[in-house]
Formats: structure tokens, sequence, C-alpha cells
């Protein structure tokens, strides 16, 4: 990170952002090349002694480009913004952008079991549609994927409005 004075370590804060966003992109790639998917995600954010951890789900068919992708390779670039407005400036060269925004890298892989395919799917509804009755039918959840992705490294970073 180029402007440290922007980055947010506080949790409090970066969990403010991994909640008021409902998009998350990934960035991966397979034999035609590198691709970015748009998906709506769970969360699991915490601390531990090393530092920061952060976990996303996700979910969708077992096949297709992206679940090919992600078995060709797990490494996947990560992006989730919100808080966007225009600064404006005295000339042109100096608008700019407010936002608020959390970016890195992590590894992707398939959910390990029923449990976990069931934990990842809550995270998802608690996250996109808080207060929703939870149910999964068998069925459904043999023909969903869930994707876990452990953030190996991550940065929250904000750029404020200018005050009036």
């Amino acid at each position: 990170m180029r402007l440290y004075k922007r980055e947010i370590r506080d949790p409090e804060i970066i969990r403010e952002i991994l909640e008021e966003c409902s998009v998350v992109r990934l960035g991966t790639r397979d034999e035609e090349g590198m691709f970015i998917v748009p998906v709506n995600f769970g969360y699991e954010f915490y601390e531990k002694e090393s530092g920061q951890a952060l976990t996303l789900f996700i979910h969708g068919a077992g096949e297709g480009r992206k679940a090919d992708a992600f078995d060709l390779c797990p490494d996947v670039a990560v992006e989730m913004d919100c808080r966007h407005g225009i600064i404006t400036g005295d000339y042109t060269c100096s608008y700019s952008y407010s936002y608020r925004s959390i970016m890195g890298n992590g590894k992707v892989r398939r959910a390990a079991d029923e449990q976990e395919k069931v934990y990842g799917l809550t995270k998802i509804m608690e996250h996109m549609a808080p207060g929703a009755e939870i149910e999964f039918s068998p069925a459904m959840l043999e023909r969903t994927e869930v994707f876990c992705i452990e953030m190996g490294k991550f940065t929250a970073k904000e750029r404020k409005a200018k005050q009036k």
C-alpha cells in the first residue's frame, strides 16, 4: 500500500466495510486467461495471535468456468468497496473519489463436507439476508457448491470525502 495514511487497521471499521459491501470481485485465471467474477458472499472475521483473519464464503455450481478455474489454480485476488462519492477539486485533475475497500489475496477451496457447506451457506445468508429463515434441503445441498476463500493477506483502506 502506497498511502499508509489511508490504511484501516481497526477491526470494528473492517467489520463495517464487510457488512456494507454486498459484492466481492474475485480475480482468477483459467486456460482462456484472467477474468473477474463478482459474487455475493458471507464471511468470518476474527482476531488471532498473528493478526486479523478473514475467510469469505461464496456459492455456485460445482462445474463451469469459475469452479474449473478454482480447481486449476486456487489463488485469487479479492476486492470489495463501498461508500462511493466524488470529491470535487479546485481544478480538473484535483477531483478524486471517496471509498472504503478491502483488497487482498487468498486461496479458494471447496467446502470439505456437508457441515462446512451448511456453515458457509449460513454465513452467506446472515450477511445477505439478515433475519431470513435459514433452511437447507438435502437436494439443494447436493447441487450447490460452497467455496471457502482463506485470505492470506488483505488490507482495508479509506479515502474520506472532504468536510465542508
